[in-house]
């Protein structure tokens, strides 16, 4: 289940987002948390497993027609390519009208998942160039 980002999940979403290489040094993990909670165009959400428990996070950015995936990870023992498309289908479904797309760190996950969810390279860029 993927829950918006709140302040009273800050210190589970710091451990998530440690997780990733990026996040190591303390004041730029503080610095993308708080990136993500001054922009209305920005959203952390939180992901929890089917034991409930929280296991992965997600950054995204809105970007006119698009939905931008700019962080994905889950806990080490969560890494599961079904555990990631489960993110990114509730992801798609909160976001209908949206399409999701990746940055350079994301986007061969999103392709993988667009692939396997039948929407092939052709259907995509006939929908982008409005055909």
């Amino acid at each position: 289940m993927l829950l918006k980002y709140r302040s009273d999940y800050q210190k589970i979403a710091m451990g998530l987002l440690s997780l990733l290489p990026t996040f190591k040094d303390w004041d730029r993990l503080q610095r993308e948390l708080a990136w993500y909670q001054d922009g209305p165009d920005r959203t952390l959400y939180l992901w929890k497993d089917e034991h409930d428990d929280f296991a992965g996070v997600l950054g995204t950015e809105t970007q006119g027609d698009y939905l931008i995936v700019r962080l994905i990870t889950l806990m080490p023992d969560k890494q599961l390519t079904r555990n990631t498309w489960q993110m990114l289908d509730q992801l798609a479904t909160a976001v209908p009208t949206k399409r999701l797309m990746g940055t350079l760190t994301t986007a061969k996950i999103i392709a993988k998942w667009e692939y396997h969810h039948g929407q092939s390279h052709a259907e995509r860029a006939a929908a982008d160039s409005g055909q």
